[in-house]
Parts: C-alpha cells; sequence; structure tokens
C-alpha cells in the first residue's frame, strides 16, 4: 500500500516544483533566481524547464490556475506557510486528479 503523502513525495511534489520553475522562469526571473525561490539548485531548475525532471502530464485548469496564482504569491515574496499551503493545495488537486483517472479506467466489475 502506497500511503497518500508517500505518493506526493515520490511523484507529486516533484511535478508541483517542475510546473513552478516553469512558470517562475516565464515570469523573467533566471533560473537561479527561482531555485534560491524554490530552495532547489539551478541545475534542477533548468532540468525541470527542460522537462527532463518531474512528471509532465496534462493537467486540470484548476491546478495550472492555483499555479499561476503560487508564481504571484511567490514572486511577490510569499512567506514559508503561504507557500505551503499552496503547495499542499496544488497536491491535493493532483490527488483528486489521480483519483478520477484510476476511476475512469478501472474496468467494471460483473454483477
Amino acid at each position: 500500500m502506497i500511503f497518500p503523502c508517500e505518493k506526493a513525495v515520490w511523484y507529486h511534489l516533484p511535478q508541483i516544483r517542475a510546473d513552478l520553475a516553469i512558470e517562475l522562469v516565464k515570469t523573467g526571473m533566471t533560473q537561479s533566481q527561482a531555485a534560491k525561490k524554490l530552495g532547489v539548485t539551478p541545475a534542477a531548475v533548468s532540468q525541470y524547464v527542460h522537462k527532463k525532471r518531474g512528471l509532465q502530464t496534462p493537467k486540470s485548469r484548476v491546478y495550472r490556475q492555483e499555479i499561476k496564482a503560487a508564481v504571484k504569491k511567490i514572486c511577490d515574496d510569499a512567506s514559508s506557510d503561504d507557500l505551503r499551503l499552496l503547495v499542499c493545495n496544488c497536491c491535493h488537486m493532483l490527488q483528486k486528479d489521480d483519483e478520477k483517472k484510476s476511476v475512469a479506467t478501472k474496468p467494471a466489475t460483473k454483477p
């Protein structure tokens, strides 16, 4: 059994970091500046931007909007508590998307 937070650490957090890094760089921030904001190395940001790290799967419109809101707050120097809440919200959205996908792909059971 994989616990929800275990899955988050292995799959969702790298995805969220990748999405945040990509959006931060799109704002004109350098990869080094984005790395400092996210607490990762510039090499990690480079890998996120070049899609070599972090799963690149289709995401919901609501999730993408949450990422953009998080980027705006990060650019405005959000507190670590604000950032934690934003990341947790994004993680919950990805978990819900996973649940919807697994329900949609499960074969129907016979009565």
